[in-house]
Parts: structure tokens; sequence; C-alpha cells
């Protein structure tokens, strides 16, 4: 190796049950993401907006600001408005689903019904790797 570096995918993780997120982290991390975790919805904004990650999962109920209210805060953004978000909530009721997608999220999945390795695959179906 030349010193030539392989850029990781970089993966924003909102969410604010540490060991939810820690979880996704491991997972994520151990199948070579570079993964950034916000406890809340305004520090998942501030670390979007500054480190302008390839893939955001968002959780919907969070302190200080909701998911709802971070995505549409993202998708208003130029900056971030066309990084792929994935709404990763404990929530299954019809009419939050349909507000997340129609908000702008690329898909709503339900925590209880995806393993950290299925999201780790969502990665790679959301933004490929070369």
């Amino acid at each position: 190796m030349e010193g030539v570096k392989e850029e990781k995918i970089r993966v924003l993780l909102i969410e604010d049950e540490k060991e939810v997120a820690e979880l996704y982290r491991l997972k994520l991390s151990l199948d070579g993401y570079d993964v950034s975790i916000a406890e809340s919805g305004q520090e998942g904004l501030n670390k979007a907006f500054k480190e302008g990650p390839e893939l955001i999962f968002l959780d919907i109920k969070m302190p200080e600001m909701d998911g709802f209210e971070v995505l549409k805060r993202l998708r208003s953004t130029p900056k971030t408005k066309d990084i792929p978000i994935v709404i990763l909530s404990n929530f299954d009721e019809q009419d939050l689903i349909e507000k997340g997608l129609s908000l702008g999220a690329n898909e709503y999945l339900i925590k209880s019904q995806f393993t950290p390795e299925d999201i780790s695959g969502k990665v790679k179906a959301l933004v490929g790797e070369d």
C-alpha cells in the first residue's frame, strides 16, 4: 500500500437510546463503516451539516427536537437534502410511517423487525459500494 487510504462510508446514527445506538454502531463499524452517533435531534442536525454523512439513520422520539422536525430541516437544506435518510423507530403506526415518508425519508423501519445486520445491509442497498 502506497499511502492510499480507502474512504469509509460515513453513517450518522441519530438515536437517543445509548444501548440501541451502541448496538448499531458496533455492527456498522465491524462492517467497515465510519459511524457517528448523535443523541438528540439538534446534535444530529449539527453533525449532519458538519460531517456530511452518506447515510443517516434517524429515530423519531428524541429530546430537544423530534425526528420529523430533523427530517424537515435536513430536506430543506441544500447540503443535506439528497442524503438518504432511513427512519428507525419503535413506532409502527401507519400515519407516522406515512408522515415520515411524505417528509422525505427514503425508508421507515420498525426497530423490532430489523436486526443490526439488516440495518447494515440497508447501507449497502442505499449508498452502494464500489
